[in-house]
């Protein structure tokens, strides 16, 4: 019954009314009853029936067939509500990320790029009607995998993500940022973004970062910068253990962040300091708050009556007490 609704409740009001036809029963069903006064029963054979005993049971069926007709006119049915929804603004999205050995320092926990990795899945499968593609570049830099709405792939590219020595050691800002702006120069999004991750200064790479920037507003691509890293030193990795681990010590923290402000700027984005694994996750809700995607929803609402089988039990009710009335309860008299 918690799927039921009713169309018309305030008709369940009527049930104060049989309480006072009950009453009104009980106080003339003696009338219902003929009397005849004799002066002596003597020469009269007597016996006992259970007729008049049952005959209340009448009311009883009348009573029931009122309460399944109120039911019925309250309309009682269930509804059946499905979404469709439609992106009418699409968005789409590039992560681009630095993979470089310092992503390996152990300001956020565990590391950095663990942290990243974290946060970064969350704030895709937010992204519920948009296109996201993945980027990572130290020195130089690839494509993850492409622009998508197929998020399985895109949390999967996220997830393997590492540092595995497959790109040259290095920072290229400009290479990384370039990438991204080649997965999306030829979208029909109405909107087009990359997400912009570094934790140092660049180093590597032929493209400087601030061209990268200008090709990149050349193309209506915004860019929301993020540096990663505490305020002065953390545990940067140093060697590699004969163990395959990192050696690791105490180095200070550099990130260029005036150049991440100045292709935030130039592309109409917005620069972030993330110093913990907090604050890097506050930095996803924003911007995630900041690119809203308009979503058009079309509801279907399907009503399934239930109030036939109440009309067809008060009738047959009502049947049955007439019958009983006119043939085992029919009175002679």
């Amino acid at each position: 019954m918690t799927n039921i609704t009713f169309l018309n409740p305030e008709l369940f009001w009527l049930f104060l009314l049989l309480p006072f036809a009950v009453a009104w029963y009980f106080f003339k069903r003696k009338e219902e009853k003929p009397t005849l006064k004799i002066s002596s029963l003597q020469g009269f054979k007597t016996s006992q029936s259970i007729l008049p005993k049952l005959k209340p049971l009448l009311f009883g069926l009348r009573l029931l067939a009122l309460g399944a007709l109120i039911v019925a006119m309250a309309r009682p049915r269930t509804v059946d509500v499905s979404n469709k929804t439609s992106s009418t603004n699409g968005i789409d999205i590039v992560i681009a990320s630095d993979v470089s050995g310092s992503m390996m320092a152990k300001d956020l926990k565990p590391n950095r790029m663990e942290a990243l990795k974290r946060v970064a899945s969350d704030f895709v499968e937010a992204r519920v009607n948009d296109r996201i593609g993945v980027v990572v570049y130290a020195a130089e830099a690839y494509t993850k995998t492409p622009v998508t709405s197929d998020k399985a792939v895109v949390l999967e590219a996220i997830k393997s993500i590492r540092y595995d020595n497959v790109l040259q050691d290095g920072t290229g800002i400009g290479m990384g940022l370039a990438t991204a702006v080649n997965r999306l120069k030829d979208s029909k999004a109405k909107s087009k973004i990359i997400i912009l991750m570094t934790d140092g200064v660049n180093n590597a790479g032929f493209l400087e970062p601030i061209m990268a920037s200008e090709i990149a507003a050349e193309y209506g691509i915004k860019v929301y910068t993020i540096g990663i890293g505490t305020n002065g030193n953390a545990l940067f990795p140093y060697a590699q253990a004969p163990n395959g681990g990192f050696l690791y010590r105490m180095m200070p923290v550099e990130i260029d962040q005036e150049l991440m402000k100045q292709i935030a700027k130039k592309t109409g984005g917005k620069y972030f300091r993330a110093q913990d694994n907090s604050g890097l996750e506050s930095i996803y809700n924003e911007i995630n708050k900041l690119e809203k995607t308009k979503v058009e929803e079309l509801k279907y609402v399907n009503y399934d009556e239930k109030f036939r089988p109440l009309v067809w039990l008060a009738g047959i009710l009502l049947l049955i007490e007439i019958v009983l009335r006119n043939t085992i309860f029919r009175s002679f008299i």
